[in-house]
């Protein structure tokens, strides 16, 4: 039986995405990165080697899974071939998996240019992006100046739309924020040279998606990011330039929401979060520091140390309905190992009263105070188990209490940062299967 599957995360990102991904490729044929660009940080780590992605699908590393990045993405080339040549330097047959949309909008100097004047210019006032362009370019698809892959074919016709695009640029970097401006036949040579080396990679996303939905193949499509960075729905301004909920899997790839049948979430076992920004569970003590040294918490795309905080699930409350989840996915279990007590979220004080959902001024988000449940910790190590009954307890116990907060049930538990080191109780795949109740 086929089925076509969302993966998306539910916090602030650096969920461990990546890793769940790469597991449940085992069982798709195409995986579909649908928004986002090479802000995004994927880490896989099978038979102890580790891989990070920024732009291409976690499916890569499987055989027979066709790699698509969709119209959604805003594609650095350079990124891309980068990435391309240090998976084919491993050996991965990268250029037979991969494929990407025309329509994909092009991260160009002058936007990661733009990107870092602008964090400078904002000073204490910054967003805290990667720095990378991502913003910029998608205020120009948004405007409908953007240059998109597709102009690459037609070289006459590319340098005129990027010369436009370049005095737009180049007025603001010059007049405006006092920077450097961008050559236009440098980049025009730059996007020549990177265009030689993908253009066989090019090809009609929708349709092939469209073919497999004929052909009841099962398609796993890959968000970056998460749920709170969303550009609608997250904590705004503190987002990324992107839809990361559900809704983006749709528009970011041309295929229509009806066919999806499982939306899983993915959730840390705490709350981090990387930059600026409102994060009410936030922990400025020993214990934060103690999270963020066990589970290793430097960001995978800029090495930037994570915020850490309890687990919130009054956010994720919010992340499972404007997601549609059907299942969730706990990660890093097992950083909670040796605590004498575990915390979870289960409402904002705000000016005196409880809420247990968001505030309805998301600008008042950082005035939120959490309420807490405390429940005992564990001291068995719930690192590298592959089974729920062999978890301690209070582990389980605290798994239950999330499924009964956010009322949606945890599918798979990731305990440690290997393929093998998971528990799989519902196959987003195969659900009527149930392995560890």
């Amino acid at each position: 039986m086929s089925r076509n599957v969302v993966v998306i995360g539910t916090q602030w990102g650096d969920e461990g995405k990546g890793a769940i991904v790469d597991l449940l490729a085992e069982r798709a044929h195409a995986v579909v990165r649908f928004q986002g660009g090479h802000n995004a940080g994927h880490t896989l780590v099978i038979d102890g080697e580790r891989t990070v992605l920024h732009l291409i699908p976690s499916g890569i590393l499987r055989s027979g899974v066709v790699c698509l990045i969709g119209n959604g993405v805003v594609l650095s080339l350079e990124a891309l071939v980068e990435e391309m040549d240090r998976l084919a330097e491993k050996g991965v047959p990268v250029d037979d998996r991969l494929r990407l949309s025309p329509a994909c909008p092009l991260i160009l100097s002058s936007h990661k240019a733009l990107d870092h004047a602008r964090e400078r210019a904002l000073g204490s006032e910054a967003i805290g992006t990667t720095g990378r362009g991502i913003g910029p370019a998608y205020e120009d698809k948004v405007a409908r100046r953007a240059v998109r892959l597709a102009d690459l074919f037609e070289p006459e016709q590319l340098r005129e739309r990027l010369a436009d695009l370049l005095d737009l640029h180049n007025f603001l970097l010059q007049r405006y924020y006092s920077a450097e401006p961008v050559s236009l036949e440098e980049e025009l040579q730059r996007l020549a040279g990177f265009f030689a080396r993908v253009k066989p990679l090019i090809a009609d996303v929708p349709e092939l998606l469209r073919k497999m939905q004929s052909a009841e193949r099962s398609v796993l499509f890959e968000g970056a990011q998460g749920a709170l960075l969303d550009i609608d729905l997250g904590t705004y301004p503190f987002v990324t330039s992107s839809n990361t909920t559900v809704g983006g899997a749709a528009t970011g790839t041309g295929m229509g929401p009806a066919p999806i049948d499982c939306v899983l979430g993915i959730v840390k076992a705490y709350t981090t979060r990387v930059g600026a920004g409102p994060f009410p569970t936030e922990l400025f003590d020993d214990m934060g520091r103690h999270l963020a040294q066990v589970g290793a918490e430097f960001g995978s795309t800029t090495g930037r140390p994570r915020r850490c905080g309890w687990f919130d699930a009054v956010a994720l409350r919010r992340a499972a309905f404007t997601n549609s989840l059907t299942g969730l996915s706990v990660t890093k279990l097992d950083v909670l190992d040796g605590l004498d007590e575990v915390k979870i979220c289960t409402g904002y004080r705000l000016d005196g009263e409880i809420l247990d959902t968001p505030p309805l001024l998301m600008d008042r988000y950082g005035e939120c105070e959490p309420v807490y449940e405390c429940m005992p910790g564990w001291r068995e190590p719930t690192s590298g188990k592959t089974a729920f009954s062999d978890l301690p307890r209070e582990a389980r116990d605290f798994l239950r209490r999330i499924e009964e907060e956010v009322e949606i049930p945890v599918d798979i538990v990731s305990t440690g940062p290997g393929r093998e080191a998971v528990i799989i109780r519902r196959h987003p795949f195969d659900p009527d299967q149930d392995s560890n109740t």
